[in-house]
């Protein structure tokens, strides 16, 4: 059947279990053994792989009645120059979904649920038998889409980092961080494990559980905490949490939650003399070095990711 367009479309999908114990012990006998000594299951392995394999093959063969597919892994992601006409297709779970929006801009993604059995999917709207319907709807520009406001860290470097769950900043082990904070007219010097930046689609994740540890400890002093609502994954504002600041004579605590409003934002300074960094969304290999002297400003990012739904 020829293909209805010239326009390129990206098929994005990630290594299985499988494949990534492959790579660890080299062969697929020496992946077994070390899972079944261990008392696992390989044949789930086995059979998570299968049905993501052919859900790939299948979406492939279906995108390729629209236009000239490109398949690319998650890790290629970040190096990856998409055209500002290319769709984007991510088979896999909900995290590759937000580890490739951050590295669109405007383009439309599709979230396809390569095996709904397994996975519940919650930024996977789509099944691979969709596509041949959603398709042609999303080259006429007549299927909606889900805006997605992300988060962004630039560095007196140049350089930048987008986030569509959240941000992190603080040492790269489990050491304190040092800096200078500057939020809502206020300034002081911190020592924490670091800060987190949700956006609205992350509020359910780190933020989350951030905000729950510290509504048990208020609870225990018999003390109420704010709860955050109507926090939308297009809300134009990020929340930002410090985590366990230390109060000492140079170190204060009085900047640990607050908003970032569009057009504001958050300016950090390090005082790390050495790893000190900056990751989003959970994936540590990409970041930010945020060593002394650096600063960076934390800020709605004015890119914005579209969600086909």
């Amino acid at each position: 059947m020829e293909r209805t367009t010239e326009r390129k479309i990206i098929l994005i999908t990630q290594k299985t279990r499988l494949e990534q114990l492959i790579c660890r012990y080299n062969t697929e006998g020496m992946a077994q053994f070390y899972i079944e000594s261990r008392g696992g299951d390989f044949s789930d392995y086995r059979a998570e792989h299968e049905t993501y394999r052919s859900a790939v093959e299948t979406a492939g063969q279906q995108l390729a009645q629209f236009g000239r597919v490109t398949v690319i892994d998650r890790e290629n992601v970040p190096a990856y120059l998409f055209g500002q006409d290319d769709i984007v297709v991510a088979a896999g779970r909900d995290g590759l979904i937000a580890n490739t929006l951050k590295y669109l801009d405007a383009q439309p993604l599709i979230g396809v649920n390569p095996d709904p059995k397994r996975w519940d999917g919650v930024l996977l709207p789509f099944t691979v038998r969709d596509l041949g319907q959603i398709m042609p709807e999303v080259l006429k520009e007549k299927r909606a889409v889900r805006s997605i406001t992300l988060a962004q860290a630039a560095l007196s470097d140049g350089q930048t980092l987008c986030a569509v769950n959240d941000l992190f900043i603080g040492p790269r082990t489990h050491t304190s961080a040092q800096y200078e904070i500057r939020c809502g007219g206020k300034a002081e010097v911190q020592s924490s494990s670091g800060i987190i930046v949700s956006t609205g689609l992350g509020a359910t994740g780190w933020l989350k559980s951030i905000l729950a540890g510290a509504a048990g400890i208020a609870h225990c002093f018999g003390r109420e905490t704010p709860e955050i609502r109507d926090f939308s994954w297009d809300a134009d504002y990020l929340y930002y949490t410090v985590r366990e600041p230390y109060p000492s004579r140079t170190t204060g605590t009085e900047i640990v939650f607050g908003k970032i409003e569009a057009g504001s934002s958050m300016k950090l300074i390090s005082m790390m003399a050495e790893n000190g960094v900056i990751f989003s969304d959970g994936i540590e290999q990409d970041f930010l070095a945020f060593n002394a002297g650096t600063e960076a400003e934390i800020t709605v990012s004015e890119r914005k990711g579209q969600l086909v739904i």
